[in-house]
């Protein structure tokens, strides 16, 4: 498991506020844990959901089909599928930005990328201050409207998407038709699932950066190393 240290021990001023916000991760932990072991038959009813979505996709042991404020239970599957949709999406945009945190932190940059950028949020700051930088952030807006055009369901084409989530498009495969059924669920479930970790993953880096607080080897925090 990942132990919590910090490479900058708080003043003694900041020794009340430090542990304050350390019990309180402390307990959001001990809440967390507690929720995903919960046997998955009490999951069922405290969802109070009528059970239409429990065959769907991601909704596995421990907890089933979890949607404890019954947001879902009037809903439609067209509604489903949408919020299905977004959250793959979200998972995808998630497990690069893991990626890219981990690659930066790790001192890798691009051939002739500026050297001083440091990684993390502090990137922003730096590229947004010099003509380079900003030449660079402009391509990477460029590239995020693109992404964003070309990341979804064509529906001007004669195409079907085969579940939400297939921005194939009738173009794309590599090799997917070749799966059977089986294999299929499997490889979604995987992306899925590593879409959700993903998603708490970078949220995790972020907020450990904005702390003050290494979660890497090393006791490594962008911005400060």
């Amino acid at each position: 498991h990942l132990s919590i240290s910090n490479p900058c021990p708080p003043t003694n001023s900041n020794n009340t506020k430090y542990f304050t916000m350390m019990k309180i991760v402390a307990l959001l932990a001990v809440v967390g844990s507690a929720a995903a072991f919960a046997p998955a038959q009490q999951s069922r009813v405290d969802t109070a959901v009528s059970g239409k979505f429990d065959g769907e996709l991601g909704a596995q042991a421990p907890l089933g089909f979890f949607d404890p404020l019954g947001l879902l239970a009037s809903e439609s599957q067209e509604v489903f599928d949408r919020l299905r949709e977004t959250e793959i999406k979200h998972g995808r945009i998630s497990m690069l930005a893991v990626t890219g945190y981990l690659t930066t932190a790790s001192g890798y940059r691009f051939p002739d990328f500026p050297a001083d950028v440091p990684a993390g949020f502090g990137a922003w700051g730096a590229l947004a201050s010099t003509d380079d930088g900003k030449i660079i952030l402009a391509q990477m807006a460029a590239f995020f409207v693109v992404a964003e055009i070309v990341n979804r369901d064509a529906d001007w084409l004669d195409n079907v998407a085969e579940f939400p989530g297939d921005y194939r498009n009738g173009a794309l495969d590599f090799g997917w038709d070749k799966f059977d059924d089986k294999t299929k669920l499997r490889k979604r479930a995987i992306e899925l699932n590593n879409g959700r970790a993903a998603q708490m993953g970078i949220l995790g880096l972020m907020v450990h950066e904005q702390l003050g607080v290494s979660i890497l080897p090393g006791n490594y925090l962008p911005g400060l190393h």
